[in-house]
């Protein structure tokens, strides 16, 4: 939440900021995805699923790629 709001984006990774210097350094922590939207450039990984339901879950959920969840089943 702290990057994503320190870049100027929302929940959604959509830009809301004010500063060119923002976008310029953007794709250091994010990925420029389709609809104008930014990912950030992680992989998350736990060996349960109920983890990754959490951030899912979370104000930040609808910021990351579904297939950059990786978790174990049981």
């Amino acid at each position: 939440q702290t990057i994503a709001g320190e870049h100027g984006l929302d929940g959604d990774g959509h830009y809301n900021g004010s500063s060119d210097l923002q976008l310029e350094r953007m794709n250091v922590y994010f990925t420029h995805a389709s609809g104008d939207k930014y990912v950030p450039r992680a992989v998350l990984v736990d060996l349960e699923p109920g983890t990754m339901d959490a951030v899912r879950a979370g104000p930040f959920g609808k910021l990351f790629r579904p297939d950059n969840f990786v978790f174990g089943q049981s």
